[in-house]
């Protein structure tokens, strides 16, 4: 029985993903680097300590990095988080998983500043029972590190008996790591495919889709859903029938 959720943000919760990549390509312009805002966008879900290596020079210095990255920081909050929007019935999915006596934990690679903001614009501060971010962690997704913070923050429930909603695989990496569930969506940008390849073990197109298929979505089947996770099958919510990963089902936008 899954006692407890736990919500990636950026592209799950809010619709955030373009804003930070144009904040960083911006960023980057400032410092003289030229990156694509397509090549950036497809980091996003990682953490700044995984992001920055990949775009400056290896001889960059950690000083020159942190430099980077609060520059960054400063702008996103200046200029872009202003612009952030929640997805439709972000508040009203989370209200639902509550009213069942699910735990809900937000699990992100931003900081614990910036989750005090993202809670207020998605007006769910009232219905989190706690958060894990790139501050609790060693090293941020793919590294599991965040999830198994959020377990530890909601024990006695083990890690199977959560589920991850994400829209990344680098959400679906940590996840494996941490041997809790994942359920994927689309509203971040990542295909189906990709989802189903990383491992997921459902697929919707967005907060409000997972709303509507709720009661027969993986958080409310009974079985464990670790053997649905082995299974050579994945069920994609999104397109309504079984699809096998590798294969190439067209996600229901």
């Amino acid at each position: 029985m899954i006692k407890a959720v736990l919500f990636d943000i950026d592209g799950t919760l809010l619709d955030s993903v373009d804003l930070h990549a144009r904040s960083w390509v911006q960023t980057f312009a400032y410092f003289g680097i030229a990156a694509d805002f397509r090549e950036v966008r497809g980091h996003i879900g990682e953490g700044a300590d995984r992001l920055l290596p990949a775009f400056l020079p290896k001889e960059t210095s950690k000083a020159q990095q942190r430099e980077i990255e609060d520059y960054r920081a400063h702008l996103f909050k200046k200029e872009y988080l202003p612009k952030v929007q929640p997805f439709p019935k972000v508040k009203e999915l989370l209200e639902r998983i509550k009213s069942d006596g699910r735990k809900i934990v937000l699990a992100s690679s931003c900081t614990e500043e910036e989750i005090a903001e993202y809670k207020k614009i998605a007006a769910i501060s009232d219905v989190v029972d706690c958060e894990s971010t790139s501050d609790d962690a060693q090293s941020s997704k793919p590294a599991p590190d965040i999830f198994l913070k959020a377990v530890e923050r909601v024990a006695p429930i083990a890690a199977h008996e959560c589920i991850v909603i994400g829209d990344t695989r680098y959400d679906a990496d940590a996840a494996g790591k941490a041997g809790i569930p994942f359920i994927g969506v689309l509203c971040g940008g990542a295909s189906e495919r990709q989802l189903l390849q990383a491992g997921a073990i459902a697929i919707y197109k967005d907060p409000e889709d997972l709303l509507l298929r709720y009661s027969t979505s993986p958080i409310c089947e009974a079985s464990d859903a670790r053997a649905q996770r082995s299974s050579p099958r994945a069920l994609s919510k999104a397109s309504g029938r079984h699809a096998a990963p590798g294969s190439d089902p067209s996600p229901a936008l």
